[in-house]
């Protein structure tokens, strides 16, 4: 799971998948805005079959809390 987030990160934000770390956030990504933070959500929601509510979306800032927000909709 993680490394198809990683993968699915690496497409949005046009950056290598080694370059993502567990805290790699939009500090750290120079193009990771509003835009293509929604742009990530989208493809996540795609690749995971799944759909975010508002505030989850909100909380989705770093690499570490995607995959732990992942992890719990593919267990319910």
């Amino acid at each position: 799971m993680k490394d198809k987030i990683k993968k699915t990160m690496s497409n949005v934000f046009d950056i290598p998948e080694d370059s993502i770390l567990e805290e790699t956030s939009p500090h750290d990504i120079e193009n990771w805005d509003s835009l293509t933070h929604m742009n990530l959500i989208s493809a996540l929601e795609e690749e995971f079959n799944l759909s975010f509510d508002d505030d989850e979306v909100e909380t989705l800032i770093n690499f570490k809390v995607i995959c732990a927000t992942v992890e719990a909709h593919l267990e319910n």
